[in-house]
């Protein structure tokens, strides 16, 4: 039995949830702000029941015999997990009711909960109920094990406890008789109108009511004859794994387009309820829908937090953040300059969201332009909606280039959008190429291939072709025109296409290829210059450290003396604080923007060797995607790129050390310290090189 430990995958991903919900208590930052972090942690902890827990619900349904083969017990995985989101949800209730009710308050914005409504309110409310929310308001009785309603996944349902109002003549009578108890169910309408009501302002306050809530105070209408006794809110989450990776045979597109009808039906993975709804009355709901005791989680009154995202400020720009306005880059900037020519001088680094995307669109666009460009390849895993990459890859086919599109459909929760852009670029005369069964493609990377031209041009990066996200994702961009780069591309794009063995490649780590035999090796030799005395030193930023062969690699290297820096954001199964992990320090950095970069670095005895990538170190991405990994070899490149990891090494503001207990650990500064928080740093170093150089090109002028 190995002697090194693992933390479980799921769990550590709840401490990394658990940090965005921190942030929400951050005092220095804007209230409206806080509240976005809310909406954040909530929208993350629906898709990970949506997904993971769905997992370990199927993983539950197996025979005892099977459940042994399995490395961990799901059934108590899944105690786990309710039990440590029990403590978050009561966190965030904390959070909620002591923190952002009270500051909305002190800023005249009244959240309206139990609060009696003024007579213009009350009007308001009956006259918004009548006009609106009638119309497509549906109640339904329940009567077990004869009517079941089915349950939409994500919506927020009322479950009514309500009684027969007894005959006059009853009254008269004054009846003793015991009357039953009916039970209903009512489908709150957020998908005809906003989560969030805003009420006539009065007295110069801002009055903001949940539509829940608006639904709760006139729905004696809905039951006519009926007295409502009380009322309670749930929601139901579904399994949405679609399950067909692994598929190797059939129409894959036509497997996932039938899946993705399945996906709002999948089996529950969630009933999140009302805590202080009564057990009589919760077991009445659980028997009515046939739910079973890990399908129960408890929760607040309130469900869907991430409508939050949308709550109203009646005092807008106040009590945000300013819009961030990502940086020109001086060397790229010029439309009439060639940003081909740009490149062939030298590689070029961009740093999203703190510089502007519209050089990687320019990028795109050139090359649908110039006469000399014959052909164009790329890769697409997440695009926006109404994309500008796309619109680029458009128009170079309009021109007549041939140009072809690796589009990955199994980009979970992105295949509709992803099934949708391939068939506009399809029209539009572009070969399409769909996901490989049994692969997902999570490369991003762009070739341009021009004719009697030296020169061919190629885009990688550590995030999607997506200029939506690219304003809130951290991610690394390159820009090169290295032959050999290049040549290996043009390997990868033709596997793409063909799938046929015997591809090379030495420069480009590829997934499936070379990517974790060549990370093990540059491991392996950090810890032989460990044993000659050398110094030794690796640094690793990603999203997810999760493959057990990898971990085991950077546990030996720390026991040979390697010292570790990982930068990781989320999901964590290496144990810190162990004998084996002593030289391995593991840091979170949560804040404004989403750490999404992946850089690999090796001191590798003083002739560094850094890398940036798609891949996290995770059992998919190391062993069941086509990922790459791409060197830096330009000393200025490299230089920056450097320079950056320190500053979030150095952050001790956003920054937090995860211990062997999945806690986030604050970083103590020593007295006299400054306050480093690195992305705020970033944006500072990135807008002085900015400067710099403007300086420098006056002065030549």
């Amino acid at each position: 039995m190995s002697k090194y430990q693992f933390l479980n995958r799921d769990l550590s991903w709840l401490s990394f949830n658990k940090r965005v919900l921190e942030v929400a208590t951050n005092p220095q930052l804007p209230l409206y702000e806080r509240i976005k972090f809310l909406a954040i942690y909530s929208s993350n902890l629906d898709e990970f029941y949506r997904v993971r827990v769905g997992t370990y619900k199927r993983f539950t349904e197996l025979p005892p015999e099977d459940k042994k083969n399995l490395r961990e017990n799901p059934d108590n995985i899944l105690k786990k997990i309710n039990a440590e989101v029990d403590k978050q949800q009561i966190e965030f209730g904390k959070i909620f009711r002591g923190n952002i009710i009270p500051e909305l308050r002190e800023n005249n914005i009244i959240l309206v909960q139990d609060e009696m409504l003024c007579e213009e309110h009350h009007q308001f409310v009956k006259d918004f109920f009548l006009e609106n929310i009638l119309p497509h308001a549906q109640p339904m009785l329940l009567l077990k094990q004869q009517i079941k309603p089915f349950l939409q996944n994500n919506s927020i349902y009322l479950a009514v406890k309500l009684y027969k109002r007894r005959h006059k003549k009853e009254e008269e009578n004054g009846s003793s008789k015991k009357r039953r108890a009916r039970y209903a169910i009512i489908k709150v309408p957020c998908h005809h109108f906003p989560r969030f009501i805003e009420l006539p302002e009065v007295d110069g306050k801002h009055y903001i009511m949940f539509l829940d809530d608006i639904v709760k105070l006139r729905m004696k209408v809905l039951f006519p004859g009926y007295k409502i006794d009380s009322s309670f809110s749930f929601k139901l989450s579904r399994d949405a794994d679609l399950l067909i990776e692994d598929e190797y045979s059939g129409d894959l597109i036509e497997m996932i387009e039938r899946s993705l009808k399945k996906r709002e039906t999948g089996s529950p993975s969630r009933f999140l309820y009302d805590e202080s709804i009564p057990n009589g009355f919760l077991r009445f709901l659980k028997d009515s829908f046939d739910l079973q005791p890990n399908d129960m989680v408890k929760g607040g009154r309130y469900h869907n937090f991430q409508d939050f995202f949308g709550f109203p400020n009646p005092l807008y720009p106040e009590l945000e953040l300013e819009p961030y306005h990502p940086l020109s880059v001086e060397e790229l900037k010029g439309e009439t300059k060639s940003i081909f020519r740009t490149i062939r001088k030298k590689d070029r680094i961009l740093h999203f969201p703190y510089q502007s995307y519209k050089y990687v669109i320019r990028f795109l666009n050139e090359a649908a332009l110039d006469p000399k460009v014959e052909e164009i390849k790329a890769t697409q895993y997440r695009v926006a909606d109404n994309s500008a990459v796309v619109n680029a890859l458009i128009n170079a086919a309009h021109n007549g280039k041939k140009v072809t599109v690796f589009v990955e459909v199994k980009a979970r929760f992105d295949e509709e959008a992803n099934l949708r852009s391939a068939r506009e670029m399809r029209k539009a005369g572009i070969k399409i190429i769909y996901s490989i069964p049994g692969l997902k493609v999570h490369a991003k990377i762009a070739l341009v291939i021009r004719k009697d031209d030296k020169r061919d041009y190629a885009f990688l990066s550590t995030g999607n072709f997506n200029e939506k996200t690219a304003k809130i994702y951290a991610d690394h961009g390159f820009l090169t025109s290295d032959k050999v780069m290049i040549q290996e591309m043009k390997q990868l794009f033709d596997y793409l296409e063909n799938q046929t063995p015997g591809y090379t490649f030495n420069k480009l780590l590829v997934g499936k290829f070379n990517l974790k035999s060549e990370l093990i090796r540059l491991i392996d030799q950090e810890i032989e210059n460990a044993k000659n005395g050398k110094k030794a030193y690796i640094l690793l930023k990603m999203n997810g450290l999760q493959e057990r062969e990898m971990i085991t690699k950077l546990y030996e290297a720390s026991e040979q003396g390697v010292k570790i820096d990982l930068l990781l954001r989320g999901i964590c199964c290496l144990k810190p604080e162990q004998p084996y992990s002593k030289n391995i320090r593991i840091i979170r950095i949560v804040d404004q923007f989403l750490e999404h970069a992946r850089v690999f670095f090796f001191h590798n005895n003083g002739e560094e060797l850094l890398y940036l990538s798609s891949a996290d170190w995770m059992n998919r991405n190391l062993q069941r995607r086509i990922e790459c990994a791409f060197p830096i070899h330009d000393a200025d490149v490299k230089k920056e790129i450097i320079h950056i990891l320190k500053l979030q090494l150095s952050d001790n503001v956003s920054a937090r050390y995860l211990n062997g207990k999945l806690d986030n650990v604050p970083i103590e500064r020593l007295d006299g310290e400054a306050e480093v928080r690195s992305q705020i740093a970033i944006a500072e170093f990135l807008k002085e090189k900015e400067k710099a150089h403007k300086e420098k090109e006056s002065v030549k002028e």
